[in-house]
């Protein structure tokens, strides 16, 4: 689809573009257009010039945002195309959605929580499985979510995985990858698989994909919180609330997650809610570490891997730190 047959209404009439906000891989921009009725209306656009990576990113956002109206029509801006940018020629892709007018970042407490919170419970995957029906996008990082399963605790090993083969390659060292191999070894399943053991039941729920301040606004018309910029995907709604770890994010003020909690109560076992919280967080800080240059969070996942691993396998930690140290050893005397 080109954007000049986009619009919701047809024989809609653009009559000024402007920049708005901000967007690490493209451009952003509001629309002014004239209806057929002569009546003035305010679309949003996101222009991508990513090639391939920048189709898949439109269509995965728009998606989406689209699964999120379902549910919470007011909590995103109503998606309405994406497409080729006839434009800017054959390797620029567009994303055009209602206009909302972004006010306070990130949005109150009070406001967000709850809706997504409310989000979270009232979604109902499609197969009654976690996964999505496409591939989403952090950014430019690929999300390996598009596999439909019974157990959350595989599709956040494809996931999770995927995502430490690619930071390995940017980081290139032996420590980080040593405890790369055992949080996904024996962590992961230590601390998602009692999720769905012993009779619970893990329900799996739309989530945001990347829901920090810069996603989050008051609607400074109406004064309601809304997200945008998503890349969901159907999983545990605790994933959404490790992003909020983060201490340069404003949304780790401990009241965003106590309100959430009151709102959508903590899965059983509860004891285990912060180490998941942990664990969640290294996605977010991975897709940090590749997406934004300069990124300081490599040694924060790494940290956080190492205590995760100390908690639940630190004779595996020693066993295999002490080889990477023999392996270290031997090279040198061979030099």
């Amino acid at each position: 689809m080109f954007l000049n047959s986009a619009f919701p209404v047809p024989n809609t009439k653009v009559l000024q573009a402007s920049s708005y906000g901000h967007s690490i891989y493209g451009k952003t921009a509001k629309i002014v257009a004239q209806l057929p009725t002569k009546e003035i209306v305010n679309y949003f656009l996101k222009v991508v010039s990513l090639g391939e990576t920048g189709r898949y990113m439109c269509m995965g956002e728009f998606e989406s945002l689209k699964a999120i109206n379902m549910v919470s029509p007011e909590f995103v801006p109503e998606p309405y195309a994406w497409g080729m940018f006839e434009w800017d020629g054959p390797d620029t892709y567009f994303l055009l959605t209602e206009f909302r007018d972004v006010g306070k970042q990130p949005a109150e407490s009070d406001k967000l929580a709850p809706r997504l919170a409310d989000m979270h419970l009232r979604s109902q995957s499609p197969t009654g499985k976690f996964g999505f029906h496409i591939q989403t996008y952090h950014g430019k990082i690929a999300q390996t979510v598009n596999q439909w399963d019974d157990s959350w605790c595989a599709v956040f090993s494809r996931h999770l995985g995927y995502l430490m083969k690619l930071v390995k390659h940017y980081l290139k060292w032996p420590e980080f990858e040593v405890v790369c191999e055992i949080t996904l070894r024996k962590v992961v399943p230590r601390l998602l698989l009692p999720l769905q053991a012993e009779g619970r039941v893990l329900k799996p729920s739309l989530i945001h994909g990347d829901c920090w301040d810069g996603n989050t606004a008051m609607d400074a018309k109406t004064g309601h919180a809304f997200i945008f910029d998503a890349c969901s995907f159907y999983g545990h709604n605790e994933y959404d609330i490790g992003n909020w770890r983060a201490p340069r994010h404003m949304l780790s003020k401990e009241t965003y997650t106590h309100i959430y909690k009151r709102h959508f109560p903590v899965s059983e076992p509860a004891e285990d809610w912060d180490a998941r919280n942990r664990l969640y967080s290294l996605c977010f800080n991975i897709g940090n570490i590749i997406n934004i240059p300069g990124s300081q969070q490599r040694q924060v996942v790494y940290d956080d891997m190492t205590n995760l691993c100390k908690i639940f396998c630190p004779q595996d930690l020693e066993a295999e730190m002490q080889k990477l140290n023999n392996v270290s050893i031997d090279f040198g005397a061979g030099t």
